[in-house]
């Protein structure tokens, strides 16, 4: 019987190179696989051994035909690969965090475990220590939570006022850190920890939904679903089922988004009674059943939206925290873009417009897209010139955020407005545009 191959890693200079640390970013399987045979001399059917595939989907992956996207089997190809988990916006994985120190040692933390054949300069090994050194130099303590829970809501704040993309590399700093110590937590810190793992993890897929990396959302929501399972946490797996569903509407799967809203509801109603959780989730449904354009069941769901919010009146501290923002004037607003995506302009402009009378100034970027919908709304209804002046408002309120969701609703309304390229209203936003987004 033949021994074993050894396990072969990666030629620092391939991790180096930026065709590898660009594929790496966009998680193009196709390219690390490719670069993996022809830099590193790795084939297909070894390739498919290290990363418990079958030769025949490394292969398709390799042609194109294929691609990759459950967290679980992104980390066995790093695992397998031995790619540092930084590079492909994983936590870093446990063959790159040293082990414990033995006994008589001076140091206190050995050196990071480099792979065979790798140095120790270069930015794998840069990023790695980036990641050690917080773990070497304290305990986790209750003081630690509560000042990783207070970072957590400046970024919901941050989000609303300025958009989530510029969070993105922020928070999943700290998801990272947060999964890492939490392999070395006592018991008692250990939960805490996988709850806040949980939230920064649908903060993670939330900043991604809103820089419109869908694929990449899905996969921090898909981690946030599964650290919240462990804890039993049904009102927060609905929450993130709410937040997939949304994604899935804009990503043109209403179908999809459909089936994540009213699961969403089922794992909700096993809690028990929470009015103003299950308003929020059947205004998820009902904007999945507009896409669909079904008007007798979107107005359904509408009109159970409405039901639970009234019962949910005066009983708001009762529900979550994260929940809460799901206020009248959102009910309205929401109402109004559900009966927008139906193509009922004449009832869905009052409403949209009483929601961002309404609206806080801080929720920029909410306001924002708000002014987008009242502006197609209007637009639809042959209203031209106050179409572009409510996305005037859109823009101006776009200059001060950092939202490709945002910017893609504005470009889409652009685009709509080529039949009336010559008359002056749009002249002006076409300027105005110009002078905001370059």
């Amino acid at each position: 019987m033949p021994a074993p191959q050894p396990h072969r890693v990666l030629p620092p200079a391939l991790l180096a190179s930026p065709e590898w640390q660009d594929a790496c970013k966009k998680r193009d399987f196709t390219r690390i696989f490719q670069l993996v045979k022809i830099k590193a001399g790795i084939y297909p059917s070894r390739i498919a051994t290290l990363c418990g595939m079958t030769p025949s989907r490394v292969g398709e992956i390799m042609a194109g035909r294929r691609g990759l996207a459950h967290i679980d089997v992104l980390e066995r190809v790093a695992d397998g690969l031995r790619i540092p988990g930084g590079m492909l916006g994983l936590a870093h994985r446990p063959w790159e965090i040293p082990g414990p120190t033995p006994k008589g040692e001076r140091s206190l933390v050995s050196a990071p475990r480099l792979a065979q054949g790798a140095t120790d300069t270069g930015p794998a090994s840069g990023k790695t220590l980036d990641h050690l050194l917080p773990l070497a130099d304290s305990q986790v303590t209750r003081s630690t939570l509560t000042a990783l829970r207070s970072s957590v809501e400046d970024y919901w704040r941050r989000d609303d006022e300025h958009g989530g993309a510029p969070l993105r590399p922020a928070v999943v700093g700290n998801l990272t850190y947060v999964t890492q110590v939490m392999r070395h937590a006592g018991e008692a810190l250990s939960r805490d920890l996988r709850s806040l793992a949980a939230e920064l993890a649908r903060l993670a897929g939330w900043a991604y939904f809103d820089a419109c990396q869908y694929s990449t959302a899905r996969i921090y929501f898909s981690q946030a679903l599964g650290l919240s399972r462990g804890q039993e946490d049904r009102l927060f797996m609905a929450n993130v089922l709410s937040c997939m569903s949304l994604q899935a509407t804009y990503d043109g799967n209403p179908a999809e988004a459909m089936a994540l809203a009213c699961k969403a509801q089922d794992v909700a109603r096993a809690v028990g009674d929470q009015p103003l959780v299950m308003s929020m989730l059947h205004m998820r449904e009902a904007f999945a059943h507009a896409t669909l354009r079904d008007a007798s069941a979107c107005h359904q769901a509408i009109d159970r939206s409405r039901d639970s919010f009234e019962r949910a009146r005066g009983r708001t501290d009762e529900a979550p925290s994260w929940v809460r923002y799901f206020d009248e004037t959102k009910l309205i607003i929401d109402t109004g873009i559900a009966l927008a995506r139906l193509g009922e302009a004449p009832r869905d402009e009052p409403l949209i417009a009483e929601g961002l009378r309404r609206e806080a100034s801080a929720q920029q970027r909410g306001r924002a897209l708000h002014a987008f919908w009242l502006a197609s709304t209007q637009l639809e209804q042959g209203k031209l010139g106050d179409a572009c002046h409510s996305a005037e408002l859109a823009l101006d309120l776009s200059a001060v955020i950092d939202s490709p969701r945002v910017a893609g609703h504005i470009h889409e309304f652009h685009r709509r407005l080529a039949p009336y390229a010559r008359e002056a209203p749009v002249i002006r936003f076409e300027q105005r545009m110009r002078d905001v987004l370059g």
